[in-house]
C-alpha cells in the first residue's frame, strides 16, 4: 500500500512541477514578448501585467506542493537544531500540524470568495480574465500541501522512522 501512496504522490509531484514550470515559462515569455513590444515597437500589452501576476499566483502555490512533500518549509530552525533529537521530532511534528491547520483553515475562508467570484462571472480589468481561476489555485494549493503533509506524516509513522520520504 506505501509503494501505491509513493507512486500516487509521484505523480501528483509531476503534475504540479509540470505546472509551476509552464506558468513561470508563460509569464518568461509574456514579459519578454512585452519588452520587445515596448522597446522596439514602441507597443505594450496591455493585460501583460495582469496575467503574469495570475502566473505567479499559479507558480508559487502548485511549486508549493513539491515543498511541502519534501518538509523545506520556511522555518526558524536555529533553536530546533540545538534540541535533542526528540524534542526536535516532536516540534518538527507539531509544525507540520499547525501547516495542515493553516491550510484548512485558508482553504475553509477561501471557499466562499470563490464561489461568490464565479457567481457573479468576476473579470480582471485589463485582460478580462475570470478571478475565480487565480483565486482557486490558493486553497487548490494549500489543499495539496496538507494533503502531502499529512501522508508524509503518516508514512512517516507508519515506518517507523525519523526521516521524512523524499521523491
Amino acid at each position: 500500500m506505501i509503494d501505491g501512496v509513493v507512486r500516487g504522490v509521484r505523480w501528483l509531484l509531476a503534475i504540479t512541477r509540470t505546472a509551476a514550470g509552464l506558468f513561470l515559462i508563460s509569464s518568461v515569455a509574456i514579459n519578454f514578448g512585452n519588452i520587445i513590444g515596448r522597446y522596439f515597437f514602441s507597443v505594450s500589452i496591455p493585460w501583460a501585467e495582469e496575467i503574469m501576476l495570475f502566473l505567479m499566483v499559479g507558480c508559487v502555490f502548485t511549486g508549493c506542493c513539491a515543498v511541502a512533500w519534501e518538509g523545506r518549509q520556511i522555518r526558524m530552525d536555529v533553536v530546533l537544531a540545538m534540541l535533542p533529537p526528540k524534542l526536535r521530532e516532536l516540534l518538527n511534528v507539531l509544525s507540520d500540524l499547525v501547516m495542515m491547520a493553516a491550510a484548512a483553515a485558508v482553504t475553509v475562508f477561501a471557499w466562499p470568495v470563490i464561489t461568490q467570484l464565479a457567481a457573479f462571472d468576476e473579470r480582471s480589468q485589463a485582460a478580462n480574465f475570470p478571478l475565480v481561476i487565480p483565486q482557486a489555485m490558493i486553497p487548490i494549493g494549500y489543499s495539496l500541501m496538507a494533503l502531502l503533509i499529512a501522508l508524509r506524516l503518516l508514512m512517516r509513522a507508519g515506518a517507523g522512522r525519523s526521516d521524512a520520504p523524499h521523491s
